[in-house]
């Protein structure tokens, strides 16, 4: 720029939250409107209508009247004209404003005022309510559900969610993974999500694909070392993960004015090319995990009779009958078929 920017310019132009470099305007401040009563409204309108009426009854009357000059009824035809395009106008000015909606106005290009409680109001006829996505064709990658009205100009603060759609990334150790997750959320600052964004919930779903990618890169999808308490996975610490998603999350959309309340993660999966080798990598953890478990408990069992023979006197045995026994009770116990008797009618020196 050729020409140097003011001190009040530059105080306007700041970083955004979450980060990321660059300039952005100062937010538009929200402010609350308290306009008339519709009610009130209605029954002047009523009273312009009725005297255009009896304006146009007399004028007619008097223009009949072959004696009488018509200036006056003239003059009355057009006073009850005039207030009837003003009563046309002021039919423009009824806003109509549900629970938990709130609505936007703007005036000849600026910002005018926002009503947040609900009622039947007026409003200056020439204002009208903006609510970008309010809009039939709407670019979004998830469902978003609750509180949609595509034909209003509100802007609803109801609580709403955000089913994302299912999606692939790479893990912490680079295997293609498949996560969903839904958001509640909802507008707290409807003038800003009008203002600082084209459209707050394609806007919000967009964030939340980013998101989604960012945080689960970091995460294997499960543990490696078993023996490691502290590692956190996908699928062991999905709830502390959800939570970084929502942190995450909230600092990206609160330019937009929304209040992301919960985050959930709605499905984890390996992704169809390596579910199968992971599957068997999975089956092979829990066979040697219960195989050890198995191990564990013969060795007490041997050791634990070897003790009761000791201790009875029922039989003494020497080191070579007992490394005999104990060969024989581990294969009985550990193996996985049944046992064949043998008969043995000999001895084994």
């Amino acid at each position: 720029m050729s020409k140097e920017m003011t001190n009040q310019e530059i105080s306007e132009i700041g970083t955004p939250r979450g980060g990321n470099s660059g300039l952005k305007i100062k937010d538009v401040e929200q402010k609350e409107l308290h306009p008339l009563s519709g009610g009130v409204m209605v029954i002047v309108e009523a009273v312009l209508l009725l005297l255009c009426v009896l304006a146009y009854v007399w004028a007619g009357i008097r223009l009949n009247a072959k004696d009488i000059v018509p200036v006056l009824p003239v003059i009355a035809i057009m006073a009850a004209s005039l207030g009837i395009v003003v009563f046309g106008i002021l039919l423009a000015g009824f806003r109509v404003v549900d629970p938990k909606e709130a609505l936007v106005l703007v005036l000849f290009g600026k910002y005018y005022g926002t009503i947040l409680k609900e009622g039947f109001y007026f409003v200056n006829p020439f204002c009208f309510g903006m609510n970008p996505a309010a809009q039939k064709q709407m670019v979004v990658t998830g469902k978003v559900n609750g509180g949609i009205n595509t034909a209003s100009k509100c802007v609803s603060m109801k609580t709403m969610t955000l089913d994302n759609d299912k999606q692939k990334v790479n893990d912490e150790l680079g295997n293609p993974i498949v996560i969903g997750a839904v958001v509640i959320w909802r507008i707290v600052n409807p003038t800003k999500a009008v203002f600082n964004v084209q459209n707050y919930k394609s806007y919000l779903s967009i964030q939340c694909d980013s998101i989604i990618r960012n945080v689960a890169r970091m995460y294997p999808y499960d543990v490696v070392n078993e023996g490691d308490v502290d590692e956190k996975s996908l699928r062991g610490s999905s709830q502390e993960i959800a939570d970084r998603m929502k942190e995450e999350l909230q600092e990206r959309v609160e330019t937009a004015g929304i209040l992301v309340e919960e985050v959930k993660i709605t499905h984890l999966s390996y992704a169809p090319e390596i579910a199968s080798a992971m599957l068997q990598r999975q089956q092979a953890v829990a066979v040697i995990a219960a195989r050890q478990k198995i191990v564990e408990g013969a060795v007490g069992m041997v050791e634990m009779a070897l003790n009761k023979l000791n201790e009875n006197d029922v039989v003494e045995l020497d080191e070579e009958r007992k490394a005999a026994m104990v060969s024989n009770l581990l294969v009985i116990l550990c193996g996985n078929k049944d046992v064949q008797p043998v008969v043995n009618s000999g001895t084994i020196y």
